[in-house]
């Protein structure tokens, strides 16, 4: 999900951004705002969340802690972190502890993880405007504020020790966890300090340290989830074993809008170990002993639909609503007017024009969708892995009449998130089912289920044109946006005079150079439910933008590269790590031709989630017109790097993720039903299919940018890019269709 750029209102007081205390059975205790502080000696103003009253039983256990998230450090000098944030792959819980360990100096082994409880209050995050973990937003939103909390810690036990000794704490130095006076050669370890610094106040003066004294942060670190996850001591959302629970899976209306019309329970109440069957309005599951009886009962249920209105909807009819949409302009909002579009092409001259199409798309987690309910008079305890536990919260407490603090949100690992689980449709039915049960429910969707029934990343049609002068530079630029509207349903103030921030995001703020630029959207809502997808916004607008740039290179028989620097004189970090790319890419000099194969580069460049990153991509096109990607060079400045390994992993992941979908994946739909169903066709790229990637990281200081979804968003334009550059066809189209690529 992606986060706005916007003025940051002014940050708080230092006095209201962090609390100590005394932790229940002893210990120090430091609440922190999430909002973040305005650090000592530096000219950067973080940005601001609201800051509720504590409600958790941490707060409770230290009176006057008013604030988001809670460190505690134990007399053995354990620290915990209560994480605010989820892990679903990204690496959240190896950067947030990093950063809490350098400033507070400890050893990041000593650092452990408590997942934060559901609540807005306490766990905000300031760049999304709730608990939220999505829009590449993680580290960006906890730079400062961990580090405060951390040096602030710090600083309270380097006093308690000082006070001991009856020293100045100047004359005391922290590491690794204990306090030392060199002169008298005494040391104390944090779990001795403790008791004595929760009676301390929060230092008037905290100085952060300075980039060159890092220690951790910019320093490679295995991920603290990996031996878990490996040994399989990892538990995910379907991992979850209740006493007493019973297993269920579902099947939903094929057709958007549908309803269940009748479901044959005695064929289903024969299949051993099924226990129940439950009907819903528009969705039917059967509960039983294990999962396979589950499935061999829906099996045998053979329920039977009303389709409703949608019941004729195919692919066709979508996309030509959205062409007649995208054409008349209707209702067409304005995100960005610079000068004037409308001015002719000058002689010797031309207009540039082009519609570019990409499809509905499914998350296809390697988790399916699941949740377990334990749903009781008194309360409701939902077992889960989800990026919105509030919303989990809210939906649940809404269905079942319970007050929100009764419904306990137990969160897990992750198995992929990508934007789907930023929602909660199927907790909100995992819950609705639950009504009917009378003990605890695992809930869970085969992956036909979940690719049949996902809330897909929106289908866009989009018309573009340029001016070119008589030497083939770029006079102006018009791009009109039609898609659906996510930000318009997650989070309507969002939306601002019509324009849904994140489906243009990416458009509206291309960093080429080019005096006049219109940017419009038109938001049209297909009868399909859209959701967030790794890269949102961008993973449209970036390939639209950097494919239609490389057509006016063409265009103006320039080539790629040269014709992107001379657009980027406003953008110098655009500019270097487009040099990088190109440089390691060895873009100077041609390819090696393979037998029997074209062979082609092509790059693309992108400013999302805080970030500037370039892309090169080598492929090979068959005569049969099968692509072959042997090679991705990527380079990317996105600030301060906390973890160098996890900015790897990030974005081969997602350059993996932005391949696959290009390549192969498309979400169709004919008689209102999908299409697809699992990954036979809906299919993922193989282990021998992916290319070399190379990452290479500009050195920064600046402040970190997102990198959980680039490396998606940039891939695309640069496989279509390089297939043009290797065929001689522009594909405006996704995915690539191999047919049309056949040489003749």
């Amino acid at each position: 999900m992606s986060a706005r750029n916007q003025p940051m209102p002014p940050s708080p007081s230092r006095r209201n951004f962090l609390r100590v205390g005394a932790a229940a059975g002893g210990g120090l205790l430091v609440g922190f705002s999430l909002a973040g502080c305005k650090p000592e000696k530096r000219n950067e103003t973080p940005p601001e969340a609201a800051v509720g009253k504590a409600a958790s039983k941490a707060a409770e256990e230290a009176p006057g802690l008013e604030h988001g998230a809670f460190i505690r450090i134990d007399r053995t000098g354990a620290v915990t972190l209560i994480m605010h944030k989820v892990e679903m792959g990204q690496g959240t819980f190896t950067s947030m502890p990093m950063l809490l360990a350098e400033e507070l100096e400890v050893d990041l082994s000593k650092v452990k993880l408590e997942q934060a409880p559901a609540d807005n209050s306490l766990y905000s995050d300031p760049l999304l405007g709730g608990q939220v973990t999505g829009g590449s937003t993680s580290v960006r939103a906890a730079w400062e504020p961990l580090r405060q909390a951390g040096a602030a810690a710090r600083l309270v036990l380097v006093d308690a020790a000082a006070q001991a000794w009856n020293v100045k704490a100047g004359e005391c130095t922290a590491k690794n966890g204990v306090v030392t006076h060199a002169a008298s050669g005494r040391s104390m370890h944090y779990g001795e300090l403790v008791d004595a610094a929760s009676k301390l106040p929060v230092p008037k003066v905290i100085v952060l340290k300075k980039a060159s004294d890092f220690t951790l942060i910019g320093k490679k670190h295995a991920r603290l989830d990996s031996p878990e996850k490996v040994n399989g001591q990892a538990k995910f959302g379907i991992d979850v074993r209740l006493p007493n629970m019973l297993v269920a899976t579902v099947a939903a209306s094929p057709v958007p809008g549908g309803m269940l019309q009748s479901a044959d329970e005695t064929k289903a109440m024969a299949v051993k170990g099924v226990r129940q069957v439950l009907k819903i309005d528009n969705a039917v599951a059967v509960v039983a002993e294990h999962m396979w009886a589950a499935k061999q009962g829906l099996a045998a249920l053979e329920p039977v639909w009303s389709d409703g209105q949608h019941a004729a909807m195919t692919t066709a009819t979508i996309v030509a609503d959205m062409k007649n949409a995208a054409e008349s302009g209707k209702g067409a909002a304005v995100a960005r007017n610079d000068g004037d579009v409308s001015k002719p092409a000058p002689q010797g001259g031309r207009v540039i024009e082009a519609v570019y199409e990409m499809p509905f798309l499914a998350h296809a987690t390697m988790e399916p969708m699941n949740c377990t309910v334990d749903l009781r008079a008194d309360g409701c305890d939902l077992y889960v892995g989800t990026q919105v536990p509030t919303f989990a919260q809210g939906a649940a407490a809404k269905l079942t009449g319970l007050p929100p603090e009764k419904v306990r949100v137990h969160n897990h690992y992750l198995g992929g998130g990508f934007g789907r689980r930023l929602e909660v449709d199927f907790i909100a039915q995992a819950v609705a089912f639950a009504k009917q049960v009378k003990q605890p429910v695992k809930f869970v969707w085969t992956r036909e289920e979940d690719v049949q029934h996902d809330m897909y990343r929106p289908y866009y049609y989009d018309r573009l044109s340029a001016t070119l002068d008589d030497k083939g530079k770029p006079l102006s630029w018009s791009h009109r946006v039609t898609g659906s509207s996510i930000m318009a349903r997650f989070a309507p103030p969002a939306v601002k005079d019509g324009v849904d921030p994140d489906a243009v995001e990416g458009a509206k703020d291309m960093p080429y150079a080019i005096p006049n630029v219109r940017v419009e959207y038109v938001r049209h809502e297909p009868p399909v439910p859209t959701a967030f997808w790794r890269g949102v916004g961008p993973t449209h607008n970036i390939f639209v933008v950097e494919s239609f740039i490389d057509e006016l290179a063409a265009a103006s028989k320039q080539d790629p590269l040269t014709f992107r620097r001379d657009l980027l004189d406003k953008s110098p970090r655009m500019r270097a790590v487009l040099n990088l790319a190109a440089e390691k890419a060895s873009w100077d000099k041609p390819l090696q031709p393979i037998p029997g194969r074209r062979v082609g580069r092509g790059l693309s460049t992108q400013f999302a989630f805080g970030s500037y990153m370039a892309q090169v991509a080598e492929v090979s096109v068959g005569d049969d017109g099968e692509v072959r990607v042997h090679r991705v060079v990527c380079a990317v400045d996105c600030g301060q790097v906390v973890n160098p390994d996890t900015v790897v992993a990030q974005i081969e992941s997602g350059v993996i993720f932005g391949l696959t979908a290009a390549l192969w994946n498309e979400i169709t739909f004919d008689k209102g039903r999908v299409q697809q169903s699992n990954f036979h066709d809906y299919r993922m790229m193989r282990m021998n299919e992916a290319p070399r990637i190379e990452v290479h990281i500009a050195q920064s200081s600046d402040a970190p940018g997102g990198i959980g979804e680039p490396g998606t968003a940039a891939a695309a334009p640069a496989l279509a890019n390089a297939v043009y550059a290797a065929t001689g066809q522009r594909q405006r189209k996704l995915p690539i269709v191999a047919a049309q690529l056949k040489k003749a």
